[in-house]
């Protein structure tokens, strides 16, 4: 496995694959069939661009990284610590997404993907923060496993429909070394 930034058009490709396997396995039992079916898989050049468009950069401060395995990205991780959600506190980082394809799920991707992204925050950003679908047991499970805390609920609407929220915390490592 190789760790490294999203930088190429290929790791995008596979970024937006991982995404989409990731939200239909892990959402199949919580959302409709309808709304996995717009989740793309199989991204043309114009989705590409999008997700070239969305990573962080000089005016938006976050790291983007894609996990590679045989030649290709499996998962992926995006956090920021500016323009994030109004539950990320001034010194947390927002964790916006992590998604591995469900055939590499339990072997180590996301928690590789997790300790790189900390390793790369700013000295002054001391912990991250993320929001999660409350049904979403295989992306809380994994957050549990890792250290983040349940701190509070919230909701989001998808498609017309309201579903609960879950946000979770957790201290950089450094933190809990120094304290």
């Amino acid at each position: 496995m190789e760790i490294h930034e999203l930088d190429s058009r290929e790791a995008v490709r596979g970024a937006i694959r991982a995404h989409g396997y990731g939200w239909r396995e892990a959402y199949a039992d919580t959302l409709p069939a309808a709304v996995l079916d717009r989740v793309t898989v199989d991204p043309g050049p114009g989705e590409v661009d999008d997700w070239l468009d969305r990573l962080p950069d000089e005016s938006d401060p976050g790291v983007a990284y894609g996990a590679t395995v045989s030649g290709a990205v499996r998962g992926y991780i995006f956090v920021r610590w500016e323009n994030t959600k109004p539950f990320v506190n001034p010194s947390e980082g927002g964790l916006k997404e992590v998604y591995v394809h469900p055939d590499w799920w339990g072997g180590g991707l996301g928690t590789s993907l997790l300790g790189a992204a900390v390793d790369a925050l700013p000295p002054d950003i001391n912990g991250l923060a993320l929001e999660a679908l409350a049904d979403n047991e295989v992306g809380r499970s994994f957050y549990e496993s890792r250290g983040f805390t349940l701190d509070g609920r919230s909701e989001i609407e998808i498609d017309g429909e309201a579903y609960e929220t879950v946000i979770y915390r957790r201290p950089t490592a450094r933190d809990a070394q120094q304290g």
